[in-house]
């Protein structure tokens, strides 16, 4: 119970009291009218495996939505193409990646819109992304995702990525999730012995790492998509394809 002797006087007058909230004209507040932000994802896919041959980029992801450790969605695509230039793929909280997709999409149709002949290139979008990335994080609401832009910039391959911090890099090999411990090693050193690879080696190499982080990640599914983009046959997405399994082993597993 309030006692006026004891409890300290209000900021100002008719104002709050030191640690109570202040109630505006013809409103209640408080504290279950402040907006709580998400702690975590709840919805979320692993692995892309993204690499860079020749004349192009490859990227790889699977179709399953976790909820938390139960495989509940098995039809969740997370690699699209953007535009002509330009694909796509996210690990992290499928929602998010939702809402991101639908503004790039968005873009694409006000850019058609414009038709100045100008089409966007993978360069913007990721350093476009960096800014979105960023400034949510800055609001303590981030975008729990890791996105992977691969595409063709002038004629050159480009492949990044920028994860909810906004940190971002370029590289000929760009895993997220639980690829980034498992799939790298193997690309770094199919990438030492082979730098330049070609299309059909970069997309069995990709297809092997898919296959490894079956077997090894306990959040990943048997079907995936893979898409590519390189100057001889612009965009090719294509999916569901299903991991070639050989438990053949499993009984050596202690």
């Amino acid at each position: 119970m309030f006692d006026a002797e004891t409890s300290a006087p209000p900021l100002w007058h008719n104002g709050p009291r030191p640690g109570a909230f202040y109630n505006f004209p013809s409103t209640q507040t408080g504290p279950s009218d402040f907006r709580q932000h998400s702690q975590a994802p709840v919805t979320t896919a692993t692995s892309i495996v993204a690499l860079q041959y020749k004349n192009g980029v490859v990227i790889a992801g699977d179709i399953l939505g976790s909820y938390g450790s139960l495989a509940r969605y098995r039809n969740c695509p997370r690699i699209f193409k953007v535009n002509e230039n330009i694909i796509l793929g996210a690990g992290g909280d499928y929602a998010d990646f939702q809402y991101v997709k639908a503004i790039i999409e968005q873009k694409i149709i006000d850019e058609d819109c414009l038709d100045d002949g100008f089409k966007l290139k993978p360069k913007s979008l990721y350093c476009w992304l960096t800014r979105v990335m960023y400034n949510r994080r800055s609001k303590f609401d981030p975008f729990w995702n890791n996105f992977v832009v691969g595409g063709l910039q002038d004629g050159e391959p480009f492949l990044g990525t920028v994860d909810k911090l906004g940190t971002a890099f370029a590289d000929k090999i760009v895993c997220s999730g639980y690829g980034a411990y498992i799939a790298v090693p193997l690309l770094r050193d199919a990438l030492e012995k082979n730098p330049a690879p070609t299309k059909a080696e970069a997309i069995e190499l990709v297809e092997k790492c898919m296959e490894v982080l079956y077997y090894r990640d306990a959040r990943s599914f048997p079907k995936y998509q893979i898409a590519t983009i390189d100057t001889v046959d612009g965009v090719v997405v294509e999916g569901p394809v299903s991991v070639n399994q050989n438990w053949n082993l499993a009984h050596m597993i202690n």
